[in-house]
């Protein structure tokens, strides 16, 4: 029984329980990795050449992409011309996307008030109940839509999280699968030079 209860094997076990903890529990593996965007790491990839985006479509192409609300009320991209949009793709089971949302919170506060950004929040799974419960529970504020339409493959390639931004004219000029930090001053600055824009 002593050469089962050494120190070696105690160890070993509490190896074995953190990464099955991490494996299986979706908030604790968030944890860790928002653990490692505080030290830097998942950092939004931001670049001035982002500012003319080389892959772009025109406010026309954005119409008839639509979401909706809880409440029923459909939100056409193409209606938001002149302004930012801020369109995120994430799911409550999904330990990224919810390592993420402190951050995208942070960046929705900068902006709240700011009638010319418009945020997003897509629930993947379209279940309004489940994603606000979360928001709730958090004290987010952020606006969930469920998708009302087909969404184009170079908007949304089925990877979570996934976030894009538009800039004032429609054309893509953020589009990236995977947790980052956007509540980041590099990743604010860049939702303000997009506002502030008018290439």
């Amino acid at each position: 029984m002593k050469k089962i209860l050494n120190k070696k094997n105690i160890i070993n076990a509490v190896f074995i329980a953190f990464f099955l903890v991490l494996i299986f529990v979706p908030a604790a593996k968030a944890l860790m990795i928002r653990g490692l965007m505080e030290i830097g790491l998942f950092s939004a990839d931001v670049k001035e050449s982002s500012l003319k985006p080389a892959e772009a479509l025109s406010p026309a192409d954005l119409s008839g992409i639509r979401f909706k609300d809880a409440s029923g009320r459909e939100l056409d991209l193409g209606s938001l011309k002149g302004k930012v949009i801020f369109l995120n793709f994430w799911a409550t089971w999904c330990p990224p996307c919810l390592a993420e949302m402190p951050s995208v919170n942070k960046l929705y506060n900068q902006f709240v008030d700011d009638r010319d950004v418009v945020f997003i929040l897509v629930d993947a799974d379209s279940d309004f109940k489940k994603a606000q419960q979360y928001m709730d529970r958090k004290g987010y504020k952020l606006p969930v839509y469920n998708v009302a339409s087909n969404i184009p493959e170079v908007i949304f390639k089925g990877s979570l999280p996934s976030t894009v931004v538009f800039d004032k004219k429609g054309r893509l000029a953020y589009n990236e699968a995977g947790a980052a930090n956007y509540g980041s001053e590099k990743f604010i600055d860049f939702i303000k030079k997009l506002k502030a824009s008018n290439i």
